[in-house]
């Protein structure tokens, strides 16, 4: 059972007995649905209130998810080194335990605050805001949060982010698309993930692909190595391209902001002069 959402108590199961009587389970079932969206009404409203401090900070903010191992900590510490002298960036990370990720995240030269979720499986927006109570917002940057591994809750559970990242590696089925279709319906952009292991194991890579897009035909996809950086300079200019538009909406903002109140002092002016 997750300890955070209550996932796992009412999900389908599984009875080994014949069904030649009934279940009361009408009641059990309201009361999860009920708790359900209760939480999750909550985690919007956190939710809401940290995209509201992104978008004015002007950070771009991803929200990496994908199952244990499949790289997504050698690929942050990759993108760090790499981007880290162009602009702010820094990282939140999540575990059930340790903080040997956020360790290695500064290590490779961003500042990074790990989350310990114990026996909850997934980040949410409420922690996140904790968490930035520590790590300064990287303004006109960008965020990466690193969320727990698990392809099942964080699809639910929105952050605050500009996009989700759904990374998959070559060591995986190619059918996880298929298996976990709602995190990459939710996801913007899917990072396959150790393609430098394909000579070595049996993976089919258009099926994959093909999988991902009929679950979600506006999904991006990259194809890289995070260990020998083939492909890598595809994902750094996405995360780029992210980032200049980021600032520039902020910047659009601001100057919206700017003419508002020269209208009013104008008007003010005017009223001087009368």
């Amino acid at each position: 059972m997750c300890a955070t959402c209550g996932c796992g108590d009412h999900d389908a199961s599984f009875h080994p007995h014949a069904h030649d009587h009934s279940h009361e389970h009408d009641h059990s079932n309201s009361r999860w649905v009920s708790i359900e969206q209760d939480i999750l009404a909550r985690n919007a409203e956190f939710a809401a209130e940290n995209r509201r401090g992104f978008v004015d900070s002007g950070v771009f903010v991803l929200n990496l998810v994908s199952s244990p191992g499949s790289g997504k900590t050698t690929l942050l510490a990759r993108t760090v080194q790499a981007l880290r002298a162009e602009f702010p960036v820094a990282v939140i990370g999540g575990d059930q335990q340790t903080t040997r990720d956020a360790e290695r995240i500064q290590a490779a030269g961003a500042p990074a605050v790990q989350i310990n979720t114990g026996k909850g499986c997934h980040l949410d927006a409420h922690g996140v805001s904790h968490a930035l109570e520590t790590l300064l917002l990287p303004e006109g940057g960008v965020l990466f949060i690193e969320n727990v591994g698990n392809l099942v809750c964080p699809a639910d559970f929105d952050l605050g982010e500009t996009h989700k990242v759904v990374v998959l590696s070559v060591t995986e089925g190619e059918d996880k698309p298929l298996k976990y279709a709602h995190m990459f319906a939710a996801a913007r952009l899917m990072v396959l993930n150790k393609i430098d292991l394909l000579p070595h194991v049996d993976f089919n890579v258009e099926q994959c692909l093909d999988y991902a897009r009929q679950v979600n035909p506006d999904l991006q996809i990259l194809q890289l190595s995070a260990q020998t950086g083939d492909g890598l300079d595809a994902w750094l200019d996405w995360v780029r391209q992210g980032q200049q538009r980021a600032l520039a909406e902020q910047v659009q903002r601001l100057e919206a902001k700017l003419a508002t109140v020269r209208a009013r002092l104008a008007r003010s002016g005017s009223v001087d002069h009368a």
